[in-house]
């Protein structure tokens, strides 16, 4: 069995009630109406030789339409999702627009066996959420991201971490 790996980039940010965390809904039918435990970070599957981080700022870009900031990365160590992908990712200090998401396209047969290929976004939204609600938010098997993430943050002393 091939082992996928895929790797993103976790955007926060200061904000008033202390860090938030940028998450992206995934596009496409079968989404659509699924919110909590539905949400991601900007991440995908690694190409042959790309390097994961470039891969990771690739994925960013691709899936909001801006390129990803500069700044200091903070690694965090890969987590192995249900299916077996392994997830690589570095989260980043930035802001980002939500209004000027423009994510790239997918498409696919939809509905299924009707002959109708359909192209759909995939990402159909961003938001930033304070912490407690993003850890409710993502997919389950990304949250051990969220948790390294705040054990960074708490240990450097980066802003008051958000409660709500």
């Amino acid at each position: 069995m091939t082992i996928v790996h895929s790797a993103g980039l976790i955007l926060f940010r200061s904000a008033a009630r202390g860090v938030e965390i940028l998450l992206v809904h995934p596009g496409g039918p079968f989404w659509s109406k699924k919110d909590d435990g539905a949400w991601s970070i900007p991440k995908g599957e690694c190409g042959g030789a790309e390097a994961l981080i470039d891969a990771a700022r690739r994925e960013f870009a691709e899936e909001t339409g801006t390129p990803p900031p500069e700044g200091n990365l903070i690694a965090l160590l890969p987590v192995r999702q249900p299916s077996g992908k392994i997830i690589h990712a570095w989260a980043i200090r930035g802001n980002f627009d939500v209004s000027a998401l423009k994510s790239n396209k997918f498409t696919i047969e939809w509905p299924p066996h009707s002959g109708r290929i359909q192209e759909f976004a995939e990402v159909d939204r961003a938001e930033w959420f304070p912490r407690v609600l993003a850890k409710n938010k993502i997919f389950a098997g990304q949250l051990p991201l969220l948790t390294q993430l705040e054990s960074h943050l708490k240990r450097d002393g980066v802003g008051k971490i958000a409660a709500s």
